[in-house]
């Protein structure tokens, strides 16, 4: 039984109480609704502020300097006030769901009926902070205060109207490690096919906040008991049951590594998106590279599963249709996750360069919860931590120090531009980053010596 606090104007942001009054002093109807009052009952800070009104998107618009008409055909309006922003919805009836996301046109209506349109009751509560309360026509409270995740009315119909509403089940269900009720539960089961109907990016968009609103590792759990992973990212859902040697992983199978290190992404401050999405997929090329332990070996293995993940997170990026950065980024987590095994063994100029890459910073913290989730050796993590100290300590720019000769320098030594002055560059780099380079006079001394240039002796 969840204990729930009483809501009172104060605990209402200050821009959305003057939306509500503007409206209420113009003879509106108006008050919160959804989430924000879902999460004051719960006592947080709710992260947007919707309102509900009879006003008329025209009306609304009227009353306010600023606003930006973002679903005018349904009803909704932005207003800007400050910094902020907050969405004014009149109240609406649906009509039928032709295309598994958006009512084929929606009708004026009253609170009641408005509420009794929504997802699930946790959702469906109103909040009049000028007058009337809480008012809960579809028992949220009663559902908020038991821990259940209930759809308003028919489940069925509700999972129908938008597919995409089965993710949000088990969102709100992981993120505040309530129980889906039974009825909704088995309707969920049985509409999870029709998650393929849904664009990629809204289920990309989706499955990001399962990972990073909390409750990730639950709801990683929840998603494949439910169908929906098999369905969405069938290549995680293999990695349930695969062996992994438990010299290296005491912890269990493939999947149940991954899941420890999602249990980690929930103990983060805002973990970013790109490292959730990292340590959810960092292992997906063990399961079409196991190498049972043959005779006489004790030793499973996955040789390559690193190149292969990453290959296969270009695929499902592109299913997802994640943004280039994120895509490479994710991808490069997956195909360099390997490589901290090397460090100690790295000569200066190697090591440098994988520390400056771009990605290092995240790769680093993945590399911590991979280990923490399975040998529980930070060895290596710790020695990177100390080269990262060392280079940003003293004066020395050693991470990235200033070069000692340009493509510009090449050109008035006579060099010929091409692909060859690449190769120089880097060779150059290289030696300084060793030490054996140290001087400009030095590195034209050893280009002209490595790379003689013709009719000069």
């Amino acid at each position: 039984m969840m204990n729930l606090r009483p809501i009172i104007a104060a605990d209402v942001d200050h821009g959305a109480l003057e939306v509500l009054r503007r409206l209420r002093a113009s003879g509106h109807q108006a008050m919160l609704v959804g989430g924000c009052v879902r999460d004051l009952l719960l006592g947080g800070k709710p992260g947007d502020w919707d309102i509900a009104t009879d006003a008329e998107p025209g009306e609304v618009m009227d009353l306010f300097e600023r606003t930006v008409p973002v679903g005018e055909r349904f009803g909704i309006v932005s207003v800007l006030l400050g910094d902020s922003s907050y969405e004014v919805a009149r109240f609406r009836r649906e009509g039928p769901y032709l295309d598994g996301r958006r009512p084929q046109h929606v009708t004026p209506a009253d609170s009641r009926q408005d509420a009794e349109r929504r997802d699930f009751t946790v959702n469906g509560m109103f909040f009049d902070p000028c007058g009337d309360g809480l008012i809960d026509f579809v028992n949220g409270r009663s559902d908020l205060e038991d821990g259940l995740i209930r759809a308003v009315g028919d489940p069925a119909t509700r999972f129908a109207e938008d597919g995409l509403r089965t993710l949000r089940a088990v969102r709100f269900a992981a993120r505040m490690n309530f129980r889906i009720e039974a009825g909704t539960l088995a309707a969920l089961v049985a509409a999870a096919p029709t998650i393929g109907r849904i664009s990629g990016e809204r289920v990309r968009d989706e499955l990001t906040r399962i990972w990073t609103e909390g409750g990730a590792s639950c709801g990683l759990e929840l998603l494949f008991d439910t169908g929906l992973l098999q369905c969405v990212l069938p290549e995680v859902a293999a990695m349930k049951g695969v062996p992994q040697p438990s010299e290296f992983h005491p912890e269990g199978d493939v999947w149940e590594h991954v899941g420890l290190m999602m249990a980690s992404i929930d103990a983060l401050i805002e973990p970013s998106p790109t490292l959730a999405w990292g340590v959810l997929l960092h292992d997906i090329g063990k399961p079409p590279t196991f190498q049972p332990a043959g005779a006489g070996s004790s030793r499973i293995r996955f040789n390559g599963h690193d190149a292969t993940g990453a290959e296969m997170v270009d695929g499902i990026a592109h299913r997802l249709r994640f943004s280039n950065r994120d895509r490479e980024r994710i991808h490069d987590l997956t195909a360099h996750h390997m490589r901290f095994r090397n460090v100690r063994d790295m000569r200066t100029g190697k090591l440098i360069r994988f520390l400056r890459e771009e990605f290092f910073l995240e790769l680093l913290e993945l590399h911590r919860i991979d280990c923490q989730s399975s040998h529980g050796l930070l060895d290596l993590y710790e020695f990177c931590q100390q080269r990262l100290r060392e280079t940003a300590s003293g004066e020395a720019q050693v991470l990235r120090p200033e070069p000692l000769l340009t493509g510009r320098d090449l050109l008035v030594a006579g060099y010929e531009p091409g692909p060859q002055f690449g190769h120089i560059l880097r060779w150059i780099e290289d030696e300084q980053l060793e030490g054996r380079l140290t001087t400009t006079a030095a590195a034209h001394a050893a280009v002209r010596q490595r790379w003689p240039l013709a009719g000069v002796s």
